[in-house]
């Protein structure tokens, strides 16, 4: 690929290539925007084709860190990491040491997390070698398992959906169909439930199902049936591209609201839910919960405080609706637009993000 003329056309900052023999590291660090502050975004490892594919999903990956952000009202630009390895059989100490190196190198330009791949122990070996790596354990000043956090955030995201589609935020009642039961999706079933919902579930996993059918008195079904399910609420939580040719002529629910990433396959199929009228919520933002809550670790972590800002998802998810509103365009783009508006007004009266005294981690 011509990677200074990908970067030039979508406005990438910079492409860095981590490489230690010893431990047979292979990294990709991708910053596409820092104008909002120092890039954030996950650590993925996986076994790519090619080292091109690697690079693609690197560049992708930050650019959706950047927009994730900013709708998120954080004071942070985009970032993301690959690591080209098996996760499973390819992991050592030495290599994750090396790699915090190399973060510590960028001087708070990039902060990494947990992503596909990595756990919080690799988190932990990294923080031996830099303070810029946020979803570590909490004997570290860290926030913990994310997933309730995210799965909180899903649920206020969905009440503003439903105050949009329905002229109430009340759950009680709504019959929500909720596609994969992992451990975001088993909490956001816990809120529902304890608002009065009436869940329908599905999973590969058998052993998630029945748990949440004999917790929450959900009804099970098989994995394609969830689409044309009679409900109020479909939450996909598990795939993305779910929202396709296929699935939508057979979706009968009011409003599309659930944790999964990419849940569009393409962005014409953000055009034709809008067009049927169907109340969208972009998944970048209603599932942001996570990144919010491990971006407050970088002030001196705080429950409190995190869980506030998460709260405010409502109101973010319904500036969303009312910019779609105003401008007749789908969701998905009128979130574009929010982040995209946020980052040039930040863009008119600062530069490129450099280190300062208020930036600098004091976490050890």
């Amino acid at each position: 690929m011509e990677i200074f003329k990908y970067m030039k056309e979508y406005d990438y900052e910079q492409l860095v290539f981590c490489q230690d023999e010893q431990s047979g590291l292979k990294a990709i660090i991708a910053i596409h925007d820092t104008t909002l502050g120092p890039a954030l975004g996950g650590t993925r490892m996986w076994t790519y084709a090619s080292e091109d594919e690697a690079i693609e999903d690197a560049l992708r990956l930050a650019k959706g860190m950047t927009y994730k952000n900013a709708a998120a009202g954080l004071n942070l630009g985009g970032g993301k990491t690959v690591i080209i390895g098996d996760p499973k059989t390819e992991k050592n100490e030495e290599m994750f040491r090396a790699f915090g190196r190399y973060i510590q190198g960028l001087n708070g330009r990039y902060i990494t997390a947990e992503d596909v791949g990595t756990t919080v122990h690799d988190m932990d070996t990294i923080h031996e070698e830099t303070d810029y790596v946020t979803g570590i354990s909490p004997a570290f000043g860290s926030s913990g398992n994310p997933s309730p956090v995210t799965a909180y955030g899903v649920y206020r995201g969905m009440k503003a959906a439903a105050m949009e589609a329905f002229g109430t935020d009340s759950l009680e009642g709504k019959v929500i169909a909720v596609q994969g039961v992992g451990n975001v999706a088993y909490n956001l079933c816990k809120h529902l439930h304890e608002e009065g919902a009436q869940l329908i579930v599905t999973d590969i996993n058998k052993e998630a199902v029945n748990r949440a059918v004999e917790n929450f008195g959900a009804k099970a079904v098989e994995t394609e049936e969830i689409y044309s399910v009679d409900c109020d609420i479909y939450a996909p939580c598990a795939l993305g591209a779910v929202i396709n040719d296929e699935t939508i002529p057979q979706i009968k629910a009011k409003v599309i609201a659930g944790a999964a990433n990419n849940q569009l396959k393409e962005s014409r199929h953000g055009d034709l839910i809008h067009e049927m009228g169907i109340v969208y919520t972009p998944d970048y933002v209603i599932n942001a919960g996570g990144v919010i809550n491990v971006a407050d670790e970088l002030y001196g972590y705080n429950y409190d405080r995190a869980m506030k800002r998460v709260e405010g998802l409502y109101d973010t998810c319904t500036r969303i609706f009312e910019i779609a509103r105003r401008d007749n365009i789908p969701t998905y783009m009128a979130a574009d637009r929010m982040a995209e508006e946020r980052i040039e007004k930040m863009r008119k009266t600062k530069s490129t993000f450099l280190q300062n005294e208020h930036h600098i981690l004091s976490r050890r």
